[in-house]
């Protein structure tokens, strides 16, 4: 919950670092560990603009100073499709089988 007050707040005050740091996800890992996935270097050094007045507050809110944060690189936030004109039309095709018929006939350049 503090987490989504703080992505708010930051929200309105630097848009920069909240696109930055949006994607990232915070998890209990144990009682007194918090992991922090990340899916890049560039966004983790945004986050470490704010991570150590984030972290304050969250230890002074759930009263427990002894939290330790472990940093991982989120591996599946690093899936990005490329999606070409020709993966577009493939999937027109798988709906509409016709279209292929199409583009043998007009031979269309979709590169």
């Amino acid at each position: 919950m503090e987490w989504k007050i703080m992505l708010k707040q930051l929200q309105m005050k630097n848009s920069f670092v909240f696109n930055a740091v949006k994607t990232f996800k915070l998890e209990k890992a144990d009682e007194n560990k918090i992991k922090v996935l990340f899916p890049s270097d560039s966004a983790k050094v945004e986050f470490d603009k704010i991570s150590g007045e984030f972290f304050n507050h969250f230890r002074r809110k759930v009263q427990n100073h002894s939290i330790e944060v472990e940093y991982h690189r989120d591996v599946e936030n690093l899936k990005i499709e490329v999606v070409t004109k020709r993966k577009i039309f493939e999937k027109f095709i798988e709906k509409n089988p016709l279209l292929k018929d199409l583009d043998d006939l007009m031979k269309f350049d979709l590169t």
